[in-house]
């Protein structure tokens, strides 16, 4: 593919990134907005609160799909399934930031996104599982003890550039995986703020849907 074409695969990405699970999800088992309850954040933890296990689970995994679906398809048609060459590839880079983004401020759903939680994990997955299955490790960990998702998806913002660094060094890549970070921490500030003041709600609790 010519380098022209190839871009054509970011504005792609940010399509793929767009769909809201949470809001899908919703309206298929006929479950209140997610925007219009609890945190009001259209993503598996609020979705939780309505009590319905199958729904967030759904959510959950369609949102980390489509980050790693993302990944992968860029990865396939730039023809580097290795990964051995494509971590120095703006396109790729691109394309990462692109359903990260679009996940954030989707256009399907009045650039009203959810924190990218899912999402992230999706991408690193598709840059590479030891990177994705640490990450994710961390949060379980976090969340297990702690019992915060948002402590949780805090502490695996920050490890996650570091365990890339430790995997593959420093490569163009990195960056789009720190930007990403550093975009899922301003999208928790909210709940940065919750966690000092000790208002933050625990994994399990319920604010029943209006």
């Amino acid at each position: 593919m010519t380098l022209s074409l190839d871009l054509l695969l970011i504005p792609i990405a940010y399509l793929i990134g767009s769909i809201s699970f949470a809001v899908v999800v919703s309206k298929c088992m006929r479950l209140p907005d997610p925007h219009s309850y609890g945190s009001g954040n259209p993503g598996a933890t609020n979705v939780l609160r309505t009590g319905n296990k199958l729904a967030a689970a759904l959510t959950l995994i369609g949102d980390a799909l489509k980050g790693y679906f993302a990944v992968i398809l860029a990865r396939v048609i730039l023809g580097d399934q290795s990964l051995t060459s494509t971590l120095d590839s703006w396109v790729l880079c691109g394309v990462v930031l692109a359903v990260f983004l679009g996940h954030l401020f989707p256009i399907f759903h009045g650039f009203k996104g959810g924190k990218g939680v899912a999402t992230a994990c999706g991408i690193l997955f598709g840059v590479n599982w030891i990177l994705g299955a640490a990450t994710l490790g961390t949060w379980i960990i976090v969340a297990t003890f702690m019992r915060y998702s948002s402590l949780a998806a805090l502490a695996a913002a920050v490890f996650g550039p570091i365990y890339f660094v430790f995997l593959f060094g420093f490569q163009p890549m990195g960056i789009a995986l720190l930007i990403v970070c550093l975009l899922l921490i301003w999208r928790h500030r909210s709940n940065i703020r919750n966690l000092m003041n000790g208002t933050e709600s625990r994994i399990g609790s319920k604010k029943n849907p209006k």
